[in-house]
């Protein structure tokens, strides 16, 4: 009796192992892909010309925004579509602004932008 049950129970072994493997790949593709998208040129337009509606003297000597750089941790698929990512501002992790990046009719573009609260007061953006 015992041995009728092992050969479904291998296979259900096998099919669960097999379905895990296949999410993990397609997990590791999405990830590949928005890190290709987050660090393309099309996406460094879009932050520097989002940042400089922050500061519109960013990138200058005059300028808050001096610099910035990618959270690779923060780069995650958003549900409602595209991809959300953190830029860290002048290397301070206490100035942050993040975009939800998303293509729309071929365009990349950020959507929705959340700024830290320091970023904010230094910008004279008001709450």
């Amino acid at each position: 009796m015992k041995k009728r049950w092992i050969i479904p129970f291998g296979i259900a072994i096998m099919i669960i192992f097999g379905l895990g493997v296949k999410f993990y790949m397609d997990e590791e593709k999405l990830n590949k892909e928005m890190l290709k998208v987050v660090y393309s040129d099309e996406a460094k337009q879009v932050f520097e010309k989002r940042l400089t509606n922050l500061d519109a003297k960013a990138f200058t000597k005059e300028g808050i925004i001096q610099s910035y750089k990618i959270d690779e941790g923060s780069i995650k698929s958003n549900p409602m579509g595209g991809i959300e990512v953190r830029l860290i501002i002048n290397n301070n992790s206490e100035l942050y602004a993040s975009y939800t990046m998303s293509r729309n009719n071929g365009v990349l573009g950020g959507g929705g932008v959340i700024i830290s609260k320091e970023l904010a007061k230094q910008t004279e953006v008001k709450d």
